[in-house]
């Protein structure tokens, strides 16, 4: 671990130049870094570490996340903590969080007692206990405020929470199901005398089918024309544009699409999606494995990793790409491209499965073939699709009755 910032820094700058951020960008950190430098010149700190990087940014910016930064200080910000992750792990952190979730008071001991639990003895995914925690942390957070301990919890109490967060319906019924199933690990545990979960009361909540986000075929070509090819990072984020675009892939069968699943002699990649466990085989396009080519040689880091795309920086060179990674390639592309309005839209790799169904039925492909390629165990899964098919909703349109009556005038 480096604890002398100027070599930190050093390694950092050079991590920076290898991930290829955009001139300006790095010029920020850079100078963020400098300013951080003399900071700690002034106050006579010799080494750092992550008090000193925390305590920079609660005097510069009166915050170490992003809750009440202004928009000019969140760069500055990121490269505090990119110093501190970068020596704590080897590594830059993946965002910067807006909130830092941090439990207090009894309930917040056992809540963090509760979701260690849940990781250690459950074996509950990584994002299924970020999502707990989310709901638990603002829980904790009124509870705290209005100084209730959780043998107090009624159903008054739950719907005062309730008005208070202003959840939709969706969020109310996540929040729910997290706070049921702690206030009935709190009774099972002895903190509560009574079963509290008795007091969240069911809801009649049904998730309603939404209108996917696509983008029109002329969008996918501009967003593969965006990649530089060139660089072994260009090469590595083209094949991961095209098995999102092209197969309609989710970002969890890209991060671990591995040597054994292409068949090079019978020209086929199969997959056993890790969603569903559907086993599909496609056609190995020309387009594809060009590209898969092309990286292999000349782009893909060497390492023993049995997965075909993986890291290419510095701290996680060679190692397997995560599932948050694919979705920021995907974003970086479209914001390159200026496709309209990707912003406020869905903008990861799932809009692009979605565009390629969308796009395959304007070309008057069946739902049965729609279904198989996107490996949707049932045909009425691809019905949503149907939504999006203007031209042939407009054949089903009625023509309007004329109406005759005295009430309006001729």
């Amino acid at each position: 671990m480096e604890k002398e910032i100027r070599k930190l820094v050093e390694l950092c700058e050079q991590e920076l130049t290898s991930r290829e951020y955009t001139f300006n960008r790095h010029r920020i950190i850079s100078m963020t870094w400098e300013d951080l430098i003399q900071w700690m010149a002034q106050r006579e700190y010799d080494i750092f570490d992550e008090c000193i990087g925390f305590k920079y940014c609660d005097e510069t910016f009166g915050s170490r996340d992003l809750s009440g930064i202004q928009k000019k200080d969140q760069l500055p910000l990121r490269a505090i903590r990119m110093l501190i992750s970068y020596q704590k792990e080897g590594d830059f952190e993946f965002r910067t969080p807006s909130v830092l979730r941090s439990f207090s008071g009894q309930s917040g001991q056992l809540m963090e007692t509760y979701l260690t639990h849940l990781r250690e003895n459950v074996c509950l995914k990584k994002a299924t206990i970020s999502n707990k925690r989310h709901y638990l942390y603002y829980f904790n957070n009124y509870l705290e405020k209005n100084t209730i301990a959780l043998k107090d919890v009624n159903a008054d109490m739950i719907a005062d929470f309730y008005c208070c967060q202003n959840y939709s319906l969706a969020s109310k019924h996540n929040c729910n199901s997290t706070l049921k199933l702690f206030l009935r690990y709190a009774y099972d545990s002895g903190m509560t005398d009574q079963d509290n979960s008795i007091h969240i009361l069911p809801d009649s909540y049904k998730k309603q089918r939404k209108i996917p986000t696509t983008y029109q075929e002329e969008e996918i070509h501009r967003i593969l024309k965006a990649v530089e090819r060139a660089s072994a990072i260009g090469k590595r984020d083209y094949v991961i544009l095209l098995l999102a675009s092209e197969y309609g892939w989710r970002s969890s069968d890209i991060v671990n699409l591995k040597f054994e699943q292409i068949d090079w002699d019978r020209n086929t990649i199969s997959l056993s999606q890790q969603k569903t466990s559907s086993a599909v085989i496609y056609p190995l396009l020309s387009s594809v494995g060009n590209a898969i080519i092309d990286y292999l040689k000349h782009g893909r880091p060497q390492t023993e990793e049995p997965e075909i795309i993986v890291s290419c920086e510095t701290g996680k060179r060679g190692k397997k790409l995560s599932r948050p990674t694919v979705h920021s390639i995907v974003s970086k592309y479209m914001k390159r491209a200026n496709i309209r309005h990707w912003q406020q839209k869905k903008h990861g790799p799932h809009s692009l499965r979605h565009s390629l169904a969308t796009n395959m039925l304007k070309k008057n492909v069946s739902l049965p073939i729609i279904s198989t390629v996107l490996g949707h165990q049932n045909t009425e899964t691809t019905n949503g699709y149907l939504s999006l098919d203007f031209s042939s909703l407009k054949q089903c349109a009625l023509p309007t009755p004329g109406l005759k009556t005295g009430f309006y005038e001729e």
